[in-house]
This record gives C-alpha cells, structure tokens and sequence, in this order.
C-alpha cells in the first residue's frame, strides 16, 4: 500500500468518526444538558453563588423620573368642564437599593432579606429644580377627608365643609415639586392630627419612603428547584394578601422583579408581586432585542392585567367590594391605601379604556413612552434592561354637603407617574458577552465536530479525485509509451526483395555487380565486388 493510499484510509476513518460522534453529541444534547445543569447549580441565592453578591447590591444604576400633571384651568374643572393638564419633568432621582439583614433559613433554601431604598435628586438628568418649580394639582389630603366623612351624615359632612373653607383649603392646590413629592406640613391634616394623634400631619406623595423599605421579605434561593430562583415566600409573614375579594388576586406569585430564573422559555408568563400596587402582575414575550450587544427576551404585562372583569372574569377578584368595578386599564388600591380613593394605571391611561383618556385635555398616550417592560437574558435570567411605569390617580367626584364639588363630572384625575428605569453597566455587560461566549462555545461544541467531520469529507473526496487522477494518468504514459516505440521500429525496419529464381552466378557477367536477394537484412547492405 503506497503512502498516498494511506492518508486516504486515515483521512476516511478520522471523518467518519467525527461525524459520528458530532452527530450523536448532537441528538443527545450531552453538553447543552451539561450547560444547563451548571446553570441551574450556580444561579442561586447562596453565599457561594456568583450571582449572590449581584444581587444583594445591585451594580446597574436604577432612576427614578418623576412627572407631574399641572393642571391649567381649575376654575373651568370646578364649574362641570373637562380639565386640562400639561405635562412637566422629568425631576431625576438615583435611587439605591442594598439588601440588609441578609438571614438564611431552612438549610440554605430560604433567604430572608430587607430591601431598603433611599433617593438622591440627579439635576443634570432633571427638566427644573424640584424645590422651586411650582404645580397646580389635586389636593389629595382634602379629597381624603371628603371620601372618608362620605358615609357620614349629610349635617356633618356641611359642618366639616365650613370649617375646611375657613381654613382656605380648596380641591386643587398650588406646591413646590419637592413638597407634593417628599412632603409639607398639611393644614388640613395638622388639624386632624390633634384630635387624632395616630392621623400624620404630613402629606407627600414619597412621604417617610426616603430610607425606607416595602415590608419583610422571604425568598427561594433556588438551591432545590431552580425555577424557585427569586420567588417570593412570604411578605410581612404573609403568602396571601386578604385585602381582594378572590383567592387568586390574593395571591403573592412571582419575584421581586429583580431577578428571574435561568433559562427563559419565550412561552412562559413572568410573575412580578409589586407591592406598592398591593398584587402580583404577570408578563408575556414580546420581541426579541439587543441591549449592549447582548440578546434579550423583551417581556411586559399584556392588555388583560388591566382589563375589565366584563372582557377579563379573572380580573373581577380585583374589584372591591365584589361587584364595584372599575373600566379597562385602571386599578383602584385604596384597600391597601388607607385614605384617598387612589387610583393606579399605566402613563397617560396608555392601554386602558378611551373615556379616561378623552375626559382630561393633554393627555397622550403610546407605547413607546409609557409601556412598562422587562429586557431578560434568556440563559441567565438576569435584566438587563428595566423600564417600570405606573400613574398614580385619584377619584374626584361630586358629594354632597360640599358645595365646592356640585358640579363635578366624576372623574379618574391623574397626578403624576414615574419611570423607573435601570440597565446593565458597561462592566457588567462584558461579563455577561464573556460568559455567553463561553456557553454558546461550549454548547455548540457538537457543531464544530461535525464541521471538522464535514471538512475532512470534502479533502477525503479531493485526495479520492486526485489519485485517481494520478492513476489514469501513468496508465495514459504506459500507454502512449508502447504506442510510441511500436510505430518508431514500423518505420526504420526495411525489407530486401527476396528472388524467386535460383542463384546462377555463372551466367551473369563479371562486370554486373551483385545484389543483395540471398537473404533478409535487418538494415539496407549493399553486395561487395569480387
């Protein structure tokens, strides 16, 4: 066997184990199995898990843009007209958000934690200056008061009418941002807070929520079912909330929103529990995206979150008491706000019903700006791009024994909402490309086999061509050789005339030479003389 031969026979069974092998890593899934498991081991809330620092600090930058609805023509509200709002911010606040009293229980599976946030105003990413800029908006502590003595008599509620007029206090009020945002000493409330004490004599949309945090929470580190990743257990010692009128809109499903398990199917729905919305909220898949290079799944709450029970029945546990329920798109969370009838929905009514939208001038909605989404890693479950937006409203309606509100056509009036916004640092997001680099190598290491099989076939099928190539061609030399030689002896041999009579040298004469027609000579001789 020559050597040529040899490289073919070891080219051939190098290919065919390649493929074989590839092709059986593939149909097994041997290492995307062995990816997933690591994944599922590693991406838990214990002490040795990577991501467990991550997620007790959390290093991507979180903002919180507050705007504000400035109401332009009170007097025209007050008279039965459609009020007008004009938009202003956005006022700009970091906000900083530490785990403390970090606590394991049950063996490593639970971790108890407490999530504190505190708030540092960010001017070169603000509209104006908070503590000057002044806005016109609902006097949410008089509205308050009103709702509460509603089901009071009708000779209090004008008693208390007249008094609140002589302390000047009217529907809307006139404020700095900082106060309405972070709180003013309420002339209202003040009265109140004497004669009940446990009544605050501030008001302020964040009021004593600078440095504070939303409760107690337990969750699931993962460490027995990954899919457990970040889910809650219980809040404030609760696994269900009491405050609505069903089972299922009591429960508390899904993470804090910080953090979701590996793995990410595009089918699945997301669950968020949201406190300061007092319930739990899913999210579906909508597109897939890029963020800094890294491939995400975009999720955010679909159009029955906030639908009407009459469009949605699993919506109607949200409606309090059973039966009261408001359109498509607004949420009413008074029952766990104590107070005003506080409404919540999404910025600018965006996805709920037209007459919210169309009962005040200036409003706007679309997705762009005021849809809520989530932008996960899919392998990791880590966000790496978040985009929360809620509207806070209140209800002003007509009540009697306050003539100021005679002529008021009900209304869902909004207030202000934010954009809380937060994506991966620049550090961070290296990382993650590394890390996925790594894990689609490893994953797609069966593939790159079977390309090295795939290669090898095509120089097996070359080195195959070309020795038979080289065959043909010494067969064609032999050939043209023989031929050659055979046609260069047909035409240098000559034949003699060979006589058919007998050799008589006596009769021919002496002086006629002698030619040669005895024998057959290989080359022409010539007879010599005598």
């Amino acid at each position: 066997m020559t050597r040529r031969s040899c490289v073919i026979y070891a080219t051939g069974i190098v290919c065919a184990h390649l493929l074989i092998v590839g092709i059986a890593l593939v149909v097994a899934q041997v290492f995307q199995t062995m990816i997933h498991s690591r994944l599922k081991k590693e991406i838990t809330l214990t002490e040795k898990s990577q991501v467990f620092e991550s997620w007790k600090n959390p290093p991507p930058p979180v903002y919180m843009e507050y705007y504000f609805f400035n109401v332009t023509n009170p007097e025209e509200f007050l008279a039965g007209g459609k009020a007008s709002v004009k938009q202003i911010g956005p006022y700009t606040y970091r906000e900083y958000r530490p785990r403390e009293n970090v606590t394991f229980l049950e063996n490593g599976t639970k971790v108890y934690a407490l999530n504190p946030k505190s708030f540092v105003f960010v001017p070169e990413k603000s509209a104006g200056n908070p503590e000057v800029d002044i806005i016109r908006t609902i006097n949410i502590p008089f509205v308050a008061v009103m709702n509460e003595l509603n089901s009071y008599s009708f000779f209090l509620r004008t008693m208390v009418s007249m008094y609140v007029s002589s302390l000047g206090v009217d529907l809307f009020m006139t404020r700095t941002v900082h106060e309405v945002l972070w709180g003013f000493k309420d002339p209202l409330m003040s009265k109140i807070h004497k004669i009940k004490p446990e009544v605050d004599e501030y008001f302020g949309l964040m009021w004593k929520k600078n440095g504070t945090h939303e409760g107690e929470f337990v969750f699931h580190t993962g460490e027995q079912n990954y899919l457990d990743y970040g889910k809650i257990d219980t809040w404030n010692g609760l696994r269900e909330m009491s405050w609505w009128s069903s089972n299922q809109s009591n429960m508390i499903n899904g993470t804090d929103g910080a953090v979701f398990h590996p793995l990410i199917d595009r089918n699945e729905l997301l669950y968020i529990f949201a406190a300061d919305l007092c319930r739990s909220i899913h999210l579906a898949y909508v597109e897939d995206v890029e963020v800094k290079g890294i491939q995400a799944y975009r999720f955010a709450p679909p159009s029955d979150v906030l639908m009407s029970p009459k469009q949605n029945p699993t919506n109607e546990g949200f409606c309090v008491p059973a039966g009261d329920c408001l359109g498509t798109g607004v949420l009413k969370v008074s029952v766990c706000r104590e107070g005003a009838p506080i409404v919540v929905s999404f910025p600018h009514f965006y996805q709920a019903d037209p007459k919210y939208i169309n009962a005040v001038d200036g409003l706007n909605p679309n997705k762009e700006e005021h849809e809520t989404y989530l932008d996960l890693q899919p392998t990791t479950g880590v966000p790496i791009r978040a985009c929360k937006r809620a509207q806070l409203n209140i209800i002003v309606k007509r009540i009697q024994g306050f003539p100021k509100t005679k002529f008021l056509n009900e209304t869902i009036f909004p207030i202000m909402f934010v954009n809380e916004t937060a994506t991966i640092d620049e550090d961070s997001a290296s990382q993650m490309r590394t890390l996925l680099l790594i894990v689609t190598l490893v994953s797609n290491f069966p593939l790159l086999i079977i390309g090295m099989g795939i290669i090898l076939l095509l120089v097996l099928v070359v080195l195959f061509c070309r020795n038979r190539q080289k065959k043909n061609e010494v067969k064609r030399i032999d050939f043209t050789e023989a031929f050659h030689s055979f046609t260069t002896a047909k035409d240098d041999t000559a034949y003699t005339q060979v006589s058919d009579k007998p050799e008589d040298s006596s009769e021919k004469p002496a002086s006629q030479p002698m030619k040669n027609g005895s024998y057959i000579a290989m080359s022409p001789v010539e007879a010599q003389k005598c």
